[in-house]
């Protein structure tokens, strides 16, 4: 999937908010959604969450998983752990950037989040930049990443197919080398991550 998709799905994911007016159920191809009673907290998709925000019509709550404190926590046991830790939402990065920019008054310590939650990616995709480095100096096979979220994966997409045909194509020459001498090739590969 390109960052579009993930986007996408992104969006589709459920968030409370509190409308400021009545109206009856919506019906929508993925389900029915309502009625909307003014004051009373209702879970709809992020997209309508930010389409009613942009007209007024609703005051965001900000998931539970969007407390500084805690993502604090989470962002020192990523830095000290060398596996990756849990994601505090498959679409973290994604939601808070949308969540915040649409409704940054309803959230509490909206900018403390934001760099909280920045921290949190870009340990996270330093950790993977270093994790692809060594799988691929080591003519690794196969890997097992878990607790990655889609964005975090597609963002060494690009990088790591043609890494990895690149070796196969070392490989197919050192194979063809062995057979011709007996002289054994040994390919030096140098790479390096890029912030």
């Amino acid at each position: 999937m390109d960052p579009d998709e993930i986007e996408f799905l992104a969006e589709n994911e459920f968030v409370e908010i509190i409308p400021n007016f009545p109206y009856k159920k919506i019906y929508l191809i993925s389900g029915e959604i309502g009625p909307f009673r003014a004051g009373i907290p209702l879970r709809v998709p992020i997209w309508l969450a930010a389409n009613l925000k942009a007209r007024q019509k609703c005051r965001l709550v900000a998931p539970k998983w969007m407390d500084v404190d805690e993502l604090e926590l989470l962002k020192k046991e990523e830095a000290d752990s060398p596996q990756f830790c849990k994601a505090p939402s498959e679409y973290y990065i994604i939601q808070a950037q949308i969540l915040i920019r649409i409704a940054d008054g309803d959230i509490p310590r909206a900018d403390a989040l934001r760099t909280v939650i920045k921290d949190i990616w870009d340990t996270r995709l330093a950790k993977l930049r270093t994790s692809v480095d060594s799988f691929i100096k080591h003519g690794g096979m196969h890997a097992k990443l878990d607790n990655l979220t889609s964005m975090e994966i597609n963002a060494v997409r690009p990088l790591l197919p043609h890494a990895l045909d690149f070796l196969n194509r070392l490989r197919k020459v050192q194979q063809v080398g062995h057979s011709q001498s007996t002289l054994p090739l040994t390919p030096t590969l140098n790479f390096s991550s890029h912030s």
